[in-house]
């Protein structure tokens, strides 16, 4: 039996999880919000009851020490020496990282070597970790990266057609993202399905105002729509997902923009967004479908995108045994499962529009004669990032 604390820190939040092991049992989550910011909010959740605090919170070291000061409070643990180990989610690792590791010095030295890829995101995850071996010296901790999981990818998934000099030099590659997620749906999927991972061609569709879809064969990524960055793949929320790159010196060369503010536009004014023309929030735009044109527009674009992959992959494995949603979106929006699935019986979906009438919650939503399952499997990537840290620290 073991208490792993889950960490996903952002540069002015910080998330977290306390999982009982091997139970997999949450005992109490929260979020740390506006760091550094006047006004920080902390909130606590343990049995159900949630609370919320309002105090300022200097840096990320206050926060944890505040973390560890309300866990004692609850009652859930007595002492911080009952925190066994920590794992911190960190978004990418590179080439260097092809599966989580116990993070040492070199460890996290070669995180921030690597920080150039993923700029806003690296730094702050190492800013969590910084805090925690500061205040928690003693405890062994383990990174867990978004991009492990696609390291798996062959060449002809993963390079670009650029000069291969940019790919030795910079690393410019196609990297994946929401490893996590993937890895987490792609097992649970097996465990639903009685059928052992290694046997299986999956698609996972991890749907939120990220999105990004996996095509997982015998357990392993051999495709992801998500590139070098976040950026590409299907629509998004406020992202673009794939255009042509020539679109770029264009718009710059109408509207005068510098090369940063057009992917500043790519990354946080187009998607959903642009396309309803009000916002980026599914919810929102599913609700004015019926009477606004440009809603209805979002919602058939996001899905075409989608849809697109879901046969590209099946293609590139050959065939699908199963089709997964996941994610905000994926777990809770029927009407964006119905677009997507919709016309694919022709390589062997068929899906039940009553089963798909569900939020949240595991489920088939495949008639039983398809041959194709489609599941509905809300992600867990806190459980990921605590079963690694059970596996590489030993506590279990």
């Amino acid at each position: 039996m073991s208490n792993i604390l889950a960490i996903n820190a952002g540069s002015s939040s910080l998330k977290f999880q306390l999982i009982r092991m091997p139970e997999e049992r949450v005992q109490a989550k929260g979020l740390v919000e506006r760091i550094g910011l006047p006004e920080s909010v902390f909130t606590i959740e343990v049995n159900e009851e949630k609370n919320k605090n309002v105090s300022d919170i200097p840096d990320h070291e206050a926060a944890v020490k505040l973390l560890l000061d309300k866990l004692t409070a609850s009652g859930v643990i007595q002492t911080m020496e009952e925190i066994d180990a920590v794992g911190h989610r960190i978004v990418h690792g590179g080439e260097r990282f092809s599966d989580s590791v116990l993070i040492t010095d070199e460890v996290v030295q070669q995180i921030e070597d690597i920080s150039d890829l993923a700029p806003l995101h690296n730094p702050a995850n190492l800013t969590g970790i910084h805090a925690f071996r500061e205040i928690l010296p003693d405890i062994p901790m383990v990174g867990v990266f978004d991009t492990a999981f696609h390291q798996t990818m062959p060449e002809k998934s993963y390079l670009y057609s650029l000069p291969y000099e940019y790919y030795e030099k910079y690393g410019i590659r196609k990297y994946g993202f929401h490893g996590t997620s993937h890895k987490y749906v792609s097992q649970r999927a097996s465990e639903m399905m009685g059928v052992p991972i290694d046997q299986l061609r999956l698609i996972s569709c991890h749907l939120g105002n990220g999105a990004s879809i996996a095509a997982i064969d015998k357990g392993r990524s051999i495709d992801t729509s998500m590139g070098f960055t976040p950026l590409a793949g299907v629509t998004m929320g406020t992202r673009s997902g794939n255009i042509d790159p020539a679109l770029i010196p264009f718009i710059m060369e109408k509207t005068g923009k510098t090369a940063d503010e057009v992917i500043n536009v790519l990354n946080k004014k187009s998607g959903m967004l642009a396309l309803s023309g009000f916002s980026s929030d599914l919810r929102d735009i599913e609700q004015k479908a019926d009477e606004d044109e440009r809603a209805e527009l979002a919602l058939e674009v996001f899905a075409a995108r989608i849809h697109k992959y879901l046969g590209s992959y099946a293609a590139r494995m050959s065939g699908v045994d199963a089709i997964i949603f996941t994610a905000g979106v994926g777990e809770n929006s029927d009407v964006v499962r119905e677009k997507v699935l919709t016309g694919l019986e022709f390589m062997g979906v068929y899906w039940d529009p009553s089963r798909n009438n569900i939020r949240g919650k595991e489920a088939f939503i495949n008639y039983p004669h398809s041959p194709v399952k489609v599941m509905v499997i809300p992600t867990n990537e806190e459980v990921v990032i605590a079963r690694d840290t059970v596996r590489l620290t030993g506590k279990a």
